[in-house]
């Protein structure tokens, strides 16, 4: 084989070679750059206006299809509700519950078992509904008439989602089953609407009320919670449940785990949003959920334990469902405790 023959298939092979590597070569390069590009956060991604195509961002290590159109698409942190930003938080207690506020009392003899800035006036969110009821109940207004759902009763401060329509059609008596069972903004505010003298008659009545009570701290601007100008203390708040549990028909609807309704020809069925009302440890007789991110999630309950009439509260805690757990706490100390206990636990804040 001669000289030339044997360069020319050397180069042959090199340049089969270099081929072949080639396109793992760019592939690898590649890869290399998607690596190094950063990725959007789910603090820092954002879209901007329609740009006349799909794009994607890659989210958490995940590609996300951005479809034309979509504007100022963002992430944030949550508001902090005003317990946070005043601190309630960071005060500690023997049971380490994650409510910025809790109280719990004897409802016959009023004696305190436990207290953790019971004073302190937060928004209170849908616990608003308690006295709606209240008034509702006080007034003798006839359940049976029929109300009607307007466009005055939708939420247009929070946009918050409700399955009634409007022109939907229920009696006074069901629309109050709502709000105080599955907490239907636009079912309280109708019952604040279809009330004598109207809206502002209402709340007229609602503060009229509190004032009656006693309930000094405690302030009500409209019937749903959706307002966190609705304000109140722990204090005030045992007042006012202790009052609307001299209510049966309060006590019934707030704790009925479940109510169907006739909507046309439709039939709809709301279900209560304790679910403490599902678990056989419990015997509740009254019950009210709230939240809107300024008072975080509350709970007011009317409970039977450890041969007690209890009044719980706990407002402002952070999780979705550490204001159950929260409850649970209190129980299983109450429980584990009371037949040797001889006075209260209390809040390093008491009166804040």
């Amino acid at each position: 084989m001669t000289v030339r023959a044997i360069l020319s298939g050397g180069l042959m092979v090199l340049g089969m070679a270099i081929a072949l590597t080639m396109p793992a070569t760019a592939g690898a390069a590649k890869h290399t750059s998607a690596k190094k590009r950063p990725a959007a956060t789910a603090k820092t991604a954002a879209v901007s206006r329609a740009t006349g195509k799909t794009r994607a961002l890659i989210r958490n290590g995940k590609r996300v299809a951005v479809k034309r159109g979509v504007t100022g698409v963002s992430y944030a942190p949550a508001t902090p509700s005003v317990g946070q930003l005043s601190g309630l938080h960071r005060v500690a207690d023997e049971l380490d519950l994650k409510s910025g506020v809790a109280l719990v009392l004897d409802q016959d003899s009023g004696e305190v078992l436990f207290s953790k800035n019971a004073g302190a006036v937060l928004p209170i969110a849908s616990l608003t509904k308690l006295m709606t009821a209240l008034v509702v109940a006080e007034a003798q207004l006839p359940l049976d008439q029929v109300l009607s759902i307007s466009q005055q009763d939708v939420d247009t401060e929070r946009n918050s989602r409700s399955r009634l329509r409007v022109g939907t059609q229920l009696t006074r008596g069901e629309m109050l089953h709502l709000a105080l069972m599955s907490s239907e903004n636009r079912a309280a505010h109708a019952l604040g609407r279809h009330y004598p003298g109207g809206m502002a008659a209402f709340v007229t009545a609602m503060n009229r009320k509190a004032r009656a009570l006693r309930m000094s701290a405690t302030r009500y601007t409209e019937p749903t919670g959706l307002s966190s100008q609705n304000r109140s203390s722990a204090r005030d708040l045992a007042t006012l449940v202790r009052a609307a549990g001299e209510h049966a028909i309060i006590r019934e609807m707030s704790t009925s785990p479940a109510h169907r309704v006739e909507v046309g020809n439709r039939e709809l069925q709301f279900v209560n949003t304790n679910r403490l009302l599902a678990n056989p440890e419990w015997d509740i007789g009254l019950q009210k959920t709230g939240y809107i991110s300024e008072a975080g999630r509350c709970l007011v309950m009317q409970t039977s334990l450890v041969g007690r009439q209890l009044i719980m509260v706990f407002l402002d805690s952070a999780g979705k469902y550490s204001r159950l757990g929260d409850a649970e706490r209190v129980r299983r100390w109450l429980t584990e405790t009371m037949p040797a206990a001889t006075g209260a636990i209390q809040g390093a804040t008491d009166d804040s």
